[in-house]
């Protein structure tokens, strides 16, 4: 029985690439940095000996298709479901408000144009990616879920961590497959209440505008950083039954999304230091 299995987020089709085409590289390589970063905020800082700290990465990213170029500019990269995520999503955003109109191609470059560039680039990860996942009837869907639920299968974890698109891969995983016993979930920027883009499209589908935590989750932690536009909203309380804690972080206002920020902000400390000897 592994401790803890991690579900990654957005932009890692690379890990793929640079393992071969291989997924069992691309999880190992990915295991291997977030041991790192986890070990930063459980120890202080101290210097990294190779402690073990994750079972197994779960890896899905090659099944929602690869990014060509991941850091493209062009609105013309994505798609007309990628650009329909980024109108709802950016709709959201104080900065941009809601008074978008016009053609949507129109309108998905007027929104990129009006982002700073951290959060552009970020748009340009996390619609496409959301899009192939939330895509009625996808395929992707599917197979994600199915690639999650084979490694938390194989490794009976005590605690799974979900970073990004991946709590949602998780969430809706688990509640496909109540026999995937979780005694603590910790979701790390996550969007899984963002309205028009996530919340309602999930399955099973809110009840009376509510979620509600997996019935295979014993424990729900919820962590998001002030300034992730991931996180829209930052708490799962107002839409989610079955939250046990929440917190909010400050982690780093231009680096605000990625997984060693969060792992290594100390935040999980209290969370994970009664699972590991």
């Amino acid at each position: 029985m592994g401790t803890i299995v991690g579900v990654h987020g957005i932009g890692k089709y690379r890990y793929y690439r640079e393992a071969g085409d291989s997924v069992t590289g691309a999880a190992t390589a990915m295991r291997d940095k977030w041991d790192r970063y986890l070990h930063m905020g459980l120890t202080g800082g101290r210097p990294y000996a190779k402690e073990r700290y994750v079972t197994e990465i779960a890896y899905y990213a090659h099944l929602l298709g690869e990014r060509k170029d991941e850091t493209a500019r062009a609105v013309q990269s994505m798609d007309a479901g990628a650009q329909k995520v980024l109108v709802a999503w950016a709709g959201q955003l104080d900065a941009v408000g809601e008074g978008v109109t016009g053609a949507l191609n129109r309108v998905a470059g007027w929104l990129l144009g009006r982002l700073q560039g951290n959060a552009a680039d970020f748009a340009r990860l996390f619609c496409p990616e959301v899009a192939a996942y939330m895509a009625a009837g996808s395929q992707a869907r599917a197979r994600s879920r199915a690639a999650v639920a084979e490694v938390i299968r194989r490794n009976r974890p005590r605690v799974v961590i979900a970073h990004s698109l991946g709590s949602v891969v998780t969430y809706e995983t688990l509640w496909a497959n109540p026999d995937l016993k979780v005694e603590l979930l910790i979701t790390l920027g996550s969007p899984l209440g963002m309205r028009n883009v996530i919340f309602e499209h999930l399955v099973p589908a809110p009840v009376d505008g509510r979620g509600e935590r997996p019935r295979s989750v014993g424990r729900w932690v919820n962590i998001a950083d002030k300034d992730d536009i991931a996180a829209i909203p930052p708490g799962l309380r107002t839409c989610f039954t079955g939250v046990d804690q929440e917190a909010l972080v400050d982690l780093d206002w231009i680096d605000f999304h990625t997984v060693e920020k969060y792992l290594g902000c100390g935040a999980l400390n209290a969370h994970l230091k009664p699972y590991l000897s």
